[in-house]
C-alpha cells in the first residue's frame, strides 16, 4: 500500500491527538503544572493523545447503541426487497395471460405490494427504531437503507413491467434472472439494467484503501462534531436565544460544517461507493462529477450526487413531465425538489429525534430560489465563488440550528403534547 493509501487513515488519530495535546496544555497551564515558558512534557502529550482517542471512541460507541438490532432489521428489509417485488412481478406476468379482469389483477397486485412496502420498509423499521431507542448512527444507516431499497425496487419494477407487458401481448413471458436483480440490489446504482459494464479483475488493494479511508473519515467526522461543534451549542443551549450570541457561534461553525460536508461527500460517494464497485466489478464509477467547479446551483444539484440525481430525473421529473405534458415542467421540477427535501429532512430530523424542518425549508425555499437565480446562464468564475460562499454559510447555519435545537431539547424538554413536540425549544427559550 502506497503513501496515498496510508496517509488518510492516519488523519483522524493525528487530529484527535493534536486537539488532545492542546486541551491538556490548557489544563496544565490553568493548574500551574506547566510553566508558560516550558514545553509540554512528553508523558503528558502521550497521555493526552490516548485520553482523547479513548473519549472519541466512547462518543462513537455511545451514539451506536442499537446497531445489532439495526443490522437484523436491515437483513429483513433486504430479503423482503429481493423476494417480494420479484414474486409479485412473476405472479402478475403469468396471471395476466389468463385473467378476464386485468385491471382488477393490477389493482390487487399493486395494493398488495404497496401494503407490503408500507409494513416492511416503512412502519416496521420506524417502530423498531423508536422501541429500541436507537441512537443517531444506526438510525441514519437504517433510514438511508430504507430509502435505497425503496428506490431500487421502484426502478426494478419501473424498468421491467413495460417489457413484460410487451411480452405478454406477444404470448411469451421471460422474467429477468433473480441473480440479475440481486446484483442490482448490491451494486452502487439506483437504475436497474439487465447488464452493466464490468471490470475484468477485482483490485483488492483499492478495496482495502477505500475501506480504510472510509473508516478514517467517519472517525474524523465524529471527532469534529464532538470537539468543534457540540461544545459550543451545549453551552449556548443553556442560555436564552439571542442573535448577538448565535451569529458568532454560527460563524465558528462554518468551517467545521463545511469540512463535515466534504468529509461526508468523499467518504460515502468516493470511498464507500468505489469499494463496493470494485468488489462487484462494477465499472461505471460516475458517482459524482466536478460539482466543485459549478458556477450555478442548477449545475451543483446535477453533479453533487449523480446516483440519486439520475433516479430523481428519470422516475420523478421525466415521468411527471410525460404524464402532464410540457406545461407542467416547472411543477415536475418542484415535485422533485419536494421529494428530495422530504427524504433529507426525514433522515436528519428523525435521526436526531426532533421535528425541526430547517433542511426541508432549505431545499423547498432556498434550493428552488437558487436553482432559478443561479442558473446555467451564470458561467463566470465569480459565480463559482458565490456558490462556495453560499455553501459555506448554509452548511454552518444548518449545523448551528440543528445543534442548538437538539441540545435545547436535551436541557429543556418540552411538554409531552402534539404541539409541544412541534414547537422549537430553542425558540421558546427566547421568550
Amino acid at each position: 500500500m502506497g503513501l496515498e493509501g496510508i496517509f488518510p487513515p492516519l488523519i483522524a488519530p493525528g487530529v484527535s491527538g493534536f486537539l488532545g495535546a492542546g486541551i491538556q496544555t490548557q489544563r496544565l497551564l490553568a493548574e500551574g503544572s506547566c510553566p508558560p515558558n516550558r514545553g509540554l512534557p512528553v508523558a503528558a502529550l502521550v497521555k493526552a493523545h490516548v485520553s482523547c482517542l479513548k473519549e472519541d471512541l466512547e462518543f462513537i460507541i455511545a451514539n451506536s447503541h442499537g446497531m445489532g438490532a439495526a443490522l437484523g432489521i436491515w437483513l429483513i428489509m433486504c430479503i423482503y426487497t429481493l423476494l417480494a417485488p420479484y414474486a409479485t412481478l412473476a405472479l402478475w406476468a403469468h396471471a395476466s395471460r389468463t385473467t378476464r379482469h386485468p385491471w382488477l389483477l393490477v389493482a390487487s397486485v399493486v395494493g398488495a405490494l404497496l401494503g407490503g412496502h408500507t409494513a416492511v420498509l416503512g412502519i416496521f423499521p420506524i417502530y423498531t427504531m423508536v422501541h429500541q431507542q436507537m441512537q443517531y448512527i444506526p438510525k441514519v444507516i437504517l433510514m438511508t437503507e430504507q430509502l435505497r431499497l425503496l428506490m431500487k425496487s421502484h426502478s426494478f419494477l419501473r424498468e421491467t413491467v413495460p417489457n413484460l407487458r410487451a411480452q405478454t401481448t406477444a404470448g411469451k413471458v421471460k422474467l429477468p434472472a433473480l441473480s440479475t436483480y440481486l446484483y442490482f440490489l448490491c451494486c452502487p446504482t439506483l437504475l436497474y439494467r439487465e447488464t452493466y459494464p464490468r471490470t475484468s479483475v477485482i483490485r483488492w488493494r483499492v478495496v482495502v484503501e477505500n475501506c480504510a479511508k472510509f473508516l478514517a473519515f467517519a472517525f474524523l467526522l465524529a471527532l469534529i462534531m464532538r470537539r468543534l461543534s457540540n461544545p459550543v451549542y451545549i453551552h449556548l443551549s443553556l442560555q436564552p436565544f439571542r442573535l448577538e450570541t448565535f451569529v458568532p457561534a454560527m460563524c465558528n461553525t462554518i468551517l467545521p460544517g463545511t469540512v463535515m460536508l466534504l468529509i461526508s461527500f468523499y467518504g460515502i460517494l468516493h470511498c464507500w461507493f468505489n469499494a463496493f464497485a470494485e468488489v462487484l466489478r462494477f465499472a461505471d464509477r460516475g458517482f459524482y462529477q466536478d460539482w466543485w467547479n459549478a458556477t450555478s446551483f442548477a449545475t451543483y444539484y446535477r453533479k453533487w450526487n449523480s446516483v440519486v440525481h439520475d433516479w430523481l430525473y428519470l422516475y420523478i421529473y421525466q415521468d411527471l413531465f410525460w404524464l402532464f405534458g410540457k406545461k407542467w415542467r416547472v411543477g415536475a421540477m418542484l415535485a422533485t425538489f419536494l421529494l428530495s427535501a422530504i427524504a433529507h429532512e426525514y433522515i436528519v430530523g428523525f435521526g436526531l429525534g426532533i421535528f425541526y424542518p430547517i433542511l426541508f425549508c432549505n431545499y423547498t425555499i432556498f434550493g428552488v430560489l437558487f436553482n432559478f437565480v443561479l442558473n446555467d446562464k451564470r458561467r463566470r468564475p465569480a459565480w463559482n465563488v458565490a456558490v462556495w460562499a453560499l455553501l459555506f454559510v448554509g452548511q454552518g447555519l444548518l449545523v448551528a440550528l440543528y445543534s442548538l435545537e437538539y441540545y435545547a431539547r436535551v436541557h429543556c424538554p418540552l411538554q409531552d403534547t402534539f404541539w409541544g413536540q412541534l414547537t422549537p425549544c430553542s425558540w421558546s427559550r427566547a421568550m
